[in-house]
């Protein structure tokens, strides 16, 4: 636990990335460090790797850390993980621009389909193509901007989870 973390605090945000060349993705290893530190208890979720390709964030989740009382995945704990995911997505899109905002999420939902019975995948992508498109424009417009995301979770070839939320950048202060 992160004795440093105070409530009403803020943690200090993580330096953006300075001259990346675009073929080279921000090191997620240091954002997920980063991540543990400023949300405590993100160390306890189980995420054993992020990667991302194209406009996917994957995790990769062990499911020990989010068992519940019957053996599978706890339904708490899978829906922090995709109201994270979600968030991360869109903090990771956002620095990626060269751009520190907060992001808060303004409505979430989760549909659990099947038992969580193993290690598993969770992936995040926009509700609609146009989706990072859109949010660019009202950026730009307006200092703010919404953009809907979905997650799905895999056990093996096995879809456990659809969950979606709507995610608001908030304007500068």
């Amino acid at each position: 636990m992160n004795a440093s973390r105070q409530p009403g605090v803020p943690h200090p945000r993580l330096a953006l990335p300075e001259n990346q060349p675009e073929d080279q993705p921000e090191d997620l290893v240091a954002f997920q460090q980063w991540l543990s530190d400023a949300i405590p208890m993100v160390s306890a979720l189980g995420i054993s790797k992020m990667t991302r390709q194209g406009d996917a964030l994957t995790w990769q989740l062990a499911i020990v850390p989010n068992l519940n009382d019957k053996g599978t995945g706890f339904g708490g704990a899978l829906t922090a993980q995709t109201t994270l995911q979600g968030w991360c997505w869109i903090t990771l899109w956002l620095r990626e621009r060269g751009l520190a905002r907060d992001v808060v999420v303004a409505e979430a939902s989760q549909r659990f389909l099947a038992p969580v019975t193993g290690d598993y995948r969770l992936i995040c992508t926009p509700a609609a193509p146009e989706g990072p498109a859109q949010l660019a424009n009202k950026l730009a417009e307006r200092g703010k901007g919404r953009i809907a995301l979905t997650q799905k979770l895999y056990c093996g070839e096995t879809l456990c989870l659809e969950a979606s939320g709507s995610y608001a950048v908030l304007p500068e202060h």
